[in-house]
């Protein structure tokens, strides 16, 4: 049991410099324009029209790093520090979000899976504290309880890993095109490639830390008094 609560330790201490990294590297780059002086907004339907999409909709969305494809709606929603910048780290960023649009549109595996698990994981987040903790205080009287928290926190798990190749593959399809539509050039690919590498180790690390969490609940159900 120690040997958990150092791993929760260490992804907790991980997942602080991860995010001040990444809000480091944000932060640097917004303030290095694209030579082109595209804003994120046109960078992102610039993308979409390459890649033959014209039913995606580009939103201006409140906040800081809170940008997301809505596959429901089928909307591209930039923060205000990405969809009127003319920056790198708006470039990418923008283009990112738009990689998950073309693996929408391309019907991308993982992308899928991802989005079916959403109304179950939704389902799961909402109660799966509780039923964890009135698990753990009648493990020994009815572990049962415990087992279906422990199953309903599994699926947020898989959640989180399957997240990670979606991410993954919309930084690749995005400095790809980046590249590949002169967006960036040799001066500052490296940057956008940087910024979108900072940005995937957050959801290793969340993917991790969620890892983790299940083994110590699991720890705990196999440790019950019979």
């Amino acid at each position: 049991m120690m040997f958990i609560w150092i791993v929760f330790i260490g992804i907790a201490i991980l997942s602080y410099m991860v995010q001040a990294s990444l809000k480091s590297k944000f932060e640097k780059y917004s303030q290095i324009p694209l030579t082109n002086g595209m804003t994120g907004r046109e960078v992102a339907e610039k993308m979409l029209r390459d890649n033959g999409i014209y039913d995606v909709t580009v939103t201006s969305t409140s906040g800081m790093l809170t940008d997301h494809y809505n596959p429901m709606n089928k909307t591209v929603n930039l923060s205000e520090g990405v969809y009127g910048s003319t920056s790198v780290a708006a470039a990418a960023v923008a283009a990112h979000e738009c990689g998950h649009a073309v693996q929408h549109a391309r019907g991308y595996a993982p992308l899928r899976m991802r989005s079916a698990l959403v109304p179950v994981v939704q389902f799961s987040s909402s109660i799966v504290s509780w039923v964890l903790l009135a698990g753990i205080l009648m493990v020994n009287s009815f572990p049962q309880l415990l087992l279906i928290g422990i199953c309903l926190f599994a699926m947020t798990t898989l959640f989180s890993i399957i997240t990670l190749p979606v991410e993954i593959d919309a930084s690749r399809r995005a400095l790809a095109w980046l590249s590949r539509a002169g967006i960036t050039n040799a001066f500052n690919h490296q940057q956008a490639t940087d910024a979108l590498k900072s940005a995937a180790y957050t959801y290793v690390v969340a993917a991790l830390g969620s890892l983790a969490t299940l083994i110590y609940y699991v720890t705990i159900y196999m440790n019950r008094r019979e």
